[in-house]
């Protein structure tokens, strides 16, 4: 039986860490690993209400996100969005060396700013343990860098020109992992061609074999190569140009297309035969993805 801890707030975050420094900011925090208490007594499963950064190096792997276990050895870094779900393993060594740093902030903080919109567009929040992001020594210190100035305006008194200096670090250091992640997805690149290939299969299976009336999902394709959705989406975009949906979407329209000119079908029955409820929501996206009805395709071809 595992407990269940949900911190609110920074306060909570340090009581839990069990730091005796007063809370800089209500908000936002930056924790050094290397000055906190890790005794935990049973099988944990934490949540937050916050945003979390963790970059940690640890001798012993004790942590689990998602099905996986963090290894944290070789200077890993997650990303967590808010009520998202890690498990914290009661096997702690107690000789263990612990280093690293944790960045958290409040979606409060970043709400009336431009950085909230753009949050979506940071996947990485979205990826399993298992899609951690490898930092080299160089991506390492970048990173840590831009915690430090984080930090020192934390240390700062709050003013009115705070928010938007704090939030501009956090935005930087968030461009960095996307861009860090990019250079993973190339370094990583013979991994990904696999994992296009495995969906190309999957796909062509799938329109062979009409067993199953529905449209496969992005969560459906990513379970059978064992990533998330998030994850999956990018690695395709790198690699192929196409996101997971785009990649549905094609191999659906050239199914469609092979069906419009190589059946008597009309173009409801082909709707439902791909898996769509409603003819019209069919339509719609044939003539977005080809510029023609179905009915205009097949009169042309």
């Amino acid at each position: 039986m595992s407990a269940f801890l949900h911190l609110q707030g920074i306060s909570d975050l340090f009581r839990f860490f069990r730091l005796e420094q007063a809370v800089q900011h209500p908000l936002a925090a930056v924790i050094d690993f290397g000055k906190v208490r890790e005794d935990i007594t049973e099988k944990t499963l934490l949540s937050c209400d916050f945003y979390s950064l963790i970059c940690k190096s640890y001798n012993r792997n004790n942590v689990r996100y998602g099905r996986k276990v963090v290894d944290f050895q070789d200077g890993s870094l997650i990303c967590m969005a808010p009520n998202q779900v890690m498990e914290l393993d009661n096997d702690f060594d107690p000789g263990a060396v612990i280093s690293g740093w944790g960045l958290f902030f409040h979606p409060d903080l970043i709400r009336a700013t431009s950085l909230f919109e753009k949050m979506k567009d940071y996947s990485f929040f979205t990826y399993e343990i298992a899609e951690a992001l490898h930092l080299s020594d160089k991506e390492n210190q970048i990173l840590k860098d831009c915690v430090s100035k984080i930090e020192a305006e934390l240390h700062e008194n709050i003013d009115e020109h705070s928010q938007p200096i704090i939030v501009s670090q956090i935005e930087l250091l968030l461009n960095y992992c996307t861009r860090f992640y990019s250079r993973q997805f190339i370094t990583r690149k013979h991994s990904g061609n696999g994992v296009v290939t495995q969906i190309e299969k999957l796909l062509a299976s799938y329109f062979q074999d009409r067993a199953e009336k529905r449209l496969p999902t992005v969560r459906d394709l990513a379970e059978q190569v064992f990533l998330s959705p998030g994850y999956l989406s990018d690695l395709l975009k790198k690699e192929t140009g196409r996101n997971a949906q785009d990649y549905i979407h094609y191999y659906l329209i050239e199914e469609a297309k092979n069906l419009l000119l190589g059946t008597d079908k009309s173009v409801g029955e082909i709707a439902y035969v791909l898996g769509f409820e409603y003819p019209q929501y069919f339509n719609k996206l044939f003539k977005q993805k080809t510029g023609k009805t179905p009915v205009e395709f097949r009169s042309l071809n």
